[in-house]
């Protein structure tokens, strides 16, 4: 592999690493940290189309990718609430885990591979290594209630959990149809924005909640570039001409150390010696585990 190659590789864990430090360092209520998100992705995108004078998708094409963005909108409204859970430096590894997993199993039941027993035996071990991994990551000393001051952490993972859904359909749409990433980016962007309005416009049914009028809904725009980005670099980095598929999504999953990092560092989320030693030993697990499912 070129350096170049490489630094094309790790830009989506720039981008995605970054991303969940930044919402969480805006502030805002999962609904303006969805809205902004979404908002600054379609600049973005807008932004892309335009320069690079992409054609609009159209039919089955266009469904298909809408529905994918409109996917990706609903799991990570989840995943903003189990931030407020459990924090971005619980929540990542155990986001990254189920991606992980889901995408392993997508591959054996839906496209077949792992066609060989010993591939199954290989890869059902690394899943779970991953869940081992996962669980590592969520260890407290403090077992604390949330109304004091802890973290609900059977919440947040269930909340994960549920976000997974969101995330296969987000991957999964687009590979029922033929079409570009370039030409995907946009319609995406778009099913992305419409569920997010929907999303606020059904909070501000709430007298107290005024998602359009709050800053952080505005602040977040700058978190959906950071996303955005990596959606962009993800693409050109899968491409067999630079770092193909398999390598191209282990690179990008190297976003958790940057997020989980971030979230302890940046955004002060208070980790005991020996909490580290847990999140530390499964951030390495998940990643050991999640270089093995995708080399398959």
């Amino acid at each position: 592999m070129s350096a170049l190659n490489l630094l094309i590789g790790l830009m989506p864990m720039i981008g995605w690493g970054l991303f969940p430090v930044l919402t969480g360092k805006f502030g805002g209520k999962p609904v303006n940290q969805i809205l902004g998100t979404t908002y600054g992705t379609l600049i973005f995108a807008i932004i892309i189309a335009v320069v690079r004078q992409t054609p609009m998708l159209s039919g089955k094409e266009f469904l298909f990718t809408f529905l994918s963005g409109a996917f990706w909108s609903m799991g990570q409204i989840l995943v903003f609430y189990a931030f407020a859970e459990m924090g971005v430096s619980r929540t990542m590894p155990v986001s990254t885990g189920f991606q992980l997993v889901g995408a392993s199993l997508w591959s054996v039941i839906v496209l077949g591979e792992w066609a060989s027993g010993k591939a199954k035996l290989i890869g059902f071990s690394a899943i779970l290594l991953i869940i081992f991994g996962v669980w590592l990551t969520t260890y407290s000393e403090n077992k604390m209630s949330k109304e004091s001051g802890g973290f609900n952490a059977i919440k947040g993972v269930l909340l994960v959990a549920c976000a997974e859904i969101g995330y296969l359909g987000y991957s999964a749409f687009p590979q029922a149809i033929t079409v570009s990433g370039f030409e995907a980016f946009l319609p995406q962007a778009l099913g992305m924005v419409v569920v997010a309005t929907i999303f606020a416009l059904a909070t501000k049914s709430n007298r107290l909640d005024k998602p359009f009028k709050t800053k952080s809904s505005y602040t977040n725009i700058i978190s959906g570039f950071f996303f955005a980005f990596a959606a962009l670099t993800y693409l050109i980095s899968a491409r067999p001409s630079v770092n193909g598929l398999a390598t191209g999504f282990i690179l990008s999953q190297m976003n958790v150390i940057l997020a989980t990092l971030g979230g302890i560092y940046i955004l002060h989320e208070h980790k005991t010696k020996k909490e580290m030693v847990y999140i530390v030993s499964g951030l390495v697990l998940v990643i050991i585990a999640g270089s093995v499912t995708t080399l398959l």
